[in-house]
């Protein structure tokens, strides 16, 4: 495998890493619980960690907005199917446009688009 493919793994790893971070500060309830707390800072130390390793190979502006869009978008549909949040079109709506962003995004660096 390439090295350009190989960072987008890692940078999809980190998203991930991100996300459980996220699902981790909630359960932590305001730092209040000692073990979902730890978790959340391993989880963005991994997160951000891993998002250097991809920087090595992907452009900055593009690796960034990637990772924060795919992280909301991600979070978000966490919060819908795991947490029962609420699913307004409006959600679902913004949802899709990050992706599409996402896609438009990483397709711009491999000259895809």
């Amino acid at each position: 495998m390439n090295a350009i493919f190989m960072a987008w793994i890692v940078l999809g790893i980190s998203v991930i890493s991100e996300v459980a971070g996220t699902i981790a500060l909630r359960q932590s309830a305001g730092f209040t619980r000692i073990g979902p707390a730890l978790l959340a800072g391993l989880f963005y130390i991994a997160a951000v960690w891993l998002m250097a390793i991809a920087l090595r190979q992907l452009e900055i502006g593009v690796t960034y907005a990637v990772w924060a869009a795919s992280g909301t978008a991600i979070t978000a549909l966490v919060g819908i199917a795991v947490f029962q949040e609420q699913a307004s079109l409006q959600k679902l709506a913004g949802i899709v446009i990050i992706l599409l962003g996402v896609l438009v995004l990483s397709m711009e660096r491999t000259g895809d688009a």
